[in-house]
């Protein structure tokens, strides 16, 4: 019997949570991998793995089976996928495109369509948990998919994650993560009033998180994000900063507009985050918004 190669994989966009995952992906997969970013520094990340580097997207695509993307939001992932330059726009295109990008649904949900009038397979599958999670291979994946296509593409989303989860059809991996960032950023920014405000009342800010991680508002915010960026006040440069969640509460309160959604925590999160963007802390960590709380800056 004769035994199918593995496929070729190709993977898009080697910033602080894809390089990890391509690092992850081109260390445990058999087949060739071939990798590719609009910086070619960035390919830096993948040294001392087997991964080629291709010089184009259209290089990329004239040898990749199955491509993973990981871009900066909406924009971007519709450029690669269905621009003048990108990867359905050659002679030769890959059978699937997955999607580890955080976008709207209806852009998700548009591209597929699109996509799938070419004949190639979409899946959005973003990814949650922190750029070190990405880099031990431990990320939760939320993936829009039918069952068949999720079949396919399950055993390399798993060489990146340790929860790989099916949430539905195409657009509802992006829904389901939608919800959890805008979850990690209502809580963060709540966590960072509490600490300001428990320390101005006289209990010391790591006292504090002791003590709530022992009840009911204990959380992965509180033992993350609260102790490992806030309670230290350690904001570094090139991690998730402000905007990057302001965009993200934006693909938010678009689908809330849509379905008619109420989003009153999303929009006060949102303001908090703005204010920290325009006050300085923009390109830093985004827990960096309990400096707005401390400093009593303006949210308007």
């Amino acid at each position: 019997m004769t035994t199918q190669p593995p496929p070729v994989l190709g993977f898009v966009g080697l910033g602080n949570i894809g390089g990890p995952m391509a690092w992850n992906m081109a260390g445990k997969h058999a087949g060739d991998f071939i990798a590719f970013d609009a910086d070619p520094a960035a390919c830096a990340v993948l040294d001392g793995t087997r991964a080629r580097r291709a010089t184009s997207l259209a290089a990329l695509a004239q040898e990749a089976d199955i491509v993973f993307l990981s871009l900066p939001g909406s924009a971007q992932v519709e450029a690669v996928c269905l621009g003048p330059e990108g990867l359905a726009a050659g002679a030769r295109w890959p059978a699937t495109i997955v999607d580890l990008s955080t976008c709207t649904v209806a852009m998700a949900r548009s591209v597929a369509a699109r996509l799938a009038e070419r004949g190639i397979a979409f899946a959005d599958a973003p990814v949650a948990r922190t750029a070190e999670a990405a880099r031990r291979g431990e990320l939760s994946i939320m993936v829009g998919a039918d069952e068949a296509l999720f079949a396919r593409i399950a055993p390399w989303l798993h060489y990146i994650g340790s929860d790989v989860t099916r949430c539905g059809e195409v657009g509802c991996g992006q829904v389901v993560k939608l919800v959890n960032n805008a979850l990690v950023f209502e809580h963060t920014a709540a966590l960072a009033e509490m600490m300001v405000l428990g320390q101005r009342a006289g209990v010391e800010p790591a006292l504090l998180l002791d003590a709530v991680a022992k009840g009911s508002g204990d959380s992965f915010v509180l033992r993350n994000h609260g102790r490992k960026a806030m309670l230290p006040r350690v904001f570094p440069q090139g991690g998730f900063p402000p905007e990057y969640a302001l965009k993200d509460i934006d693909y938010l309160m678009e689908l809330a507009a849509q379905t008619g959604t109420a989003t009153a925590f999303a929009g006060l999160a949102r303001r908090y985050y703005a204010a920290a963007a325009a006050h300085g802390f923009g390109g830093r960590y985004f827990p960096t918004v309990i400096e707005v709380v401390d400093r009593n800056l303006d949210v308007a």
